[in-house]
C-alpha cells in the first residue's frame, strides 16, 4: 500500500517479478483494493498470490513510531510479521521509510555485533556500481556504526557485484584524515585499522568518479546525498533532452545517437535496481523510491529474490 501510485504500480512490478522468478507474493493491504488491481491481470491465476487483508496503513505525513503503535494492523507491520512467521521469505516496502525501517527492526531483531541497521543504495558511477550506506535508515550514528556499516557494506559489495576486495571511502568534506566533523574524524581513525579496504576520505565530488566500491557516511548525509544525485539526473536529463530538440540539426543527432541516450539513461536510472536492502537485520527487508514504478518494484522484488537465495542474512552475520 505503499509509495505514490500504490497498490497499482507495486503490483504490476511485482507480478512480472513474479513470474519470472517463479516465486509466490503475500500482497498485504485492503482486500478490496489489491482485489481490483489484480482483475486487470487475467494471467494472475496461474501464479501463487494471496491476499493479507488489513485497511490500516502508514501514511507519509505521519510519525512512523506513534503511527505503529496507534495501528497495530498497519501493512508494514503486518508484512514484516509475516516474514518472522515464515510466511514470506523477504519484505518490500515502497512506504513511510522510517515506519519500513522500525517495523523490520522490531519484528527481525538486529545481527549480532550490530547496533544500527543501514540502507545500502547502490548508485552509479563512471566505472563499477558501488554502494552508499547509509542511506536514510540511522540519520545519527556514533564513529562505531559507521565501522560496522563499512563491514556489512563490503560484505554486500562482495555478494552484490563479485568484488573481492571492495575499496571503502568514507564520505567527508576532505580528503585528509583530519577534515570533517567529530564524527568522520573519529571514524576515520577506527576504519584504518578495521578488517576492511579502507581508502580514506571521499569527498562529495568523487562518490560518482568510482575511486571507491562502498562510501560509507550517517543516514543523514547519504540520504541528502542520494537525492541530490537523483535531482542532479533529472536536470541533466531533461536539458539534454531539450538541447537535442531544440533544432533540426540536433533532432537529427538525437536520432543518430538515440541508443547512447537510451544507455546513458539506463546507467543512472534508480529503477534500474529498485530499492536499497536493509543490512544488519536477522531477516530481509528491501525499502523502495516512494516514487516506484512498476519496472523499479519489479527490479526490487528480484533483489528480494537473489537476496534469500544467495543467503544474504547468513553471509552478514559470517562478516559481522
Amino acid at each position: 500500500m505503499g509509495g505514490d501510485d500504490a497498490p497499482r504500480s507495486v503490483i504490476d512490478g511485482a507480478l512480472v517479478a513474479a513470474r519470472r522468478h517463479q516465486v509466490g507474493l503475500l500482497l498485504v493491504g485492503d482486500r478490496s483494493r489489491v482485489e481490483r488491481e489484480l482483475s486487470r491481470h487475467p494471467a494472475v491465476a496461474s501464479l501463487d498470490v494471496e491476499i493479507l487483508d488489513t485497511p490500516e496503513r502508514i501514511e507519509m505525513a505521519e510519525p512512523a513510531s506513534a503511527a505503529l503503535r496507534r495501528k497495530p494492523r498497519a501493512s508494514i507491520r503486518l508484512a514484516a510479521e509475516a516474514v518472522r512467521e515464515g510466511r514470506a521469505a523477504a519484505v518490500f516496502s515502497a512506504g513511510h521509510t522510517g515506519a519500513s525501517v522500525m517495523a523490520a527492526v522490531s519484528t527481525f531483531g538486529r545481527l549480532a555485533g550490530v547496533d544500527r541497521p543501514a540502507l545500502a543504495t547502490i548508485i552509479p558511477t563512471k566505472q563499477s556500481p558501488a554502494v552508499l550506506l547509509d542511506s536514510g535508515a540511522s540519520v545519527e550514528c556514533r564513529p562505531q556504526h559507521l565501522v560496522q556499516f563499512a563491514l556489512m557494506g563490503a560484505a554486500y559489495a562482495r555478494i552484490a557485484f563479485g568484488c573481492a576486495r571492495p575499496r571503502v571511502g568514507l564520505l567527508s568534506v576532505g580528503e585528509e584524515e583530519g577534515k570533517g566533523n567529530e564524527l568522520t574524524r573519529d571514524a576515520h581513525q577506527l576504519l584504518k585499522t578495521a578488517p576492511v579496504h579502507f581508502v580514506g576520505n571521499i569527498e562529495g565530488r568523487h562518490v560518482f568518479a568510482g575511486d571507491a566500491d562502498v562510501i560509507v557516511c550517517d543516514g543523514f548525509t547519504g540520504n541528502v546525498t542520494l537525492k541530490t544525485g537523483e535531482g542532479l539526473v533529472e536536470m541533466i536529463e531533461s536539458l539534454l533532452h531539450a538541447e537535442l530538440q531544440s533544432t533540426f540539426g540536433t533532432r537529427v543527432g538525437y536520432l543518430l545517437s538515440g541508443q547512447a541516450y537510451r544507455r546513458f539513461r539506463k546507467r543512472v536510472d534508480y529503477s534500474e535496481y529498485g530499492g536499497a536492502p536493509l543490512l544488519g537485520l536477522n531477516g530481509i527487508c528491501i525499502v523502495g523510491h516512494g516514487r516506484s514504478s512498476p519496472k523499479a518494484v519489479g527490479n526490487a522484488v528480484t533483489m528480494a529474490v537473489r537476496a534469500v537465495r544467495e543467503n544474504l542474512t547468513e553471509r552478514l552475520a559470517e562478516a559481522t
